[in-house]
C-alpha cells in the first residue's frame, strides 16, 4: 500500500510553506518522544534528529531561493 502525500509543481514560496509544515512535524514528534523518554542515549539521539532536521530545512530554503523558478516536489508513503 502507498499513500501520495505531494506531487506536482509549486511556486518558491508554496514549496517553502510545505517543506517546513512537514519537517515541523517531524520536530514535534521527536520533541514529544523526548519529554517522554527516560533514556539518554534515546534524549541524544532524537536531539541530533531534529538537528538534522533543522539543517535540512536551513538547506532546502537556501536552495529554493536560489532557484525562483516552480519547484517539483514528491512525497509518498510506502508500506512494506
Amino acid at each position: 500500500m502507498n499513500i501520495q502525500l505531494i506531487k506536482g509543481k509549486f511556486t518558491p514560496q508554496e514549496a517553502i510553506d510545505i517543506i517546513t509544515q512537514m519537517i515541523n512535524v517531524k520536530i514535534k514528534f521527536q520533541e514529544n518522544k523526548i519529554a517522554n523518554s527516560d533514556g539518554e542515549e534515546a534524549i541524544k539521539m532524537r536531539e541530533k534528529r531534529i538537528k538534522d532536521l533543522q539543517q535540512d530545512l536551513s538547506n532546502a530554503r537556501e536552495y529554493i531561493d536560489n532557484h525562483k523558478e516552480n519547484i517539483a516536489l514528491q512525497s509518498e508513503l510506502i508500506f512494506n
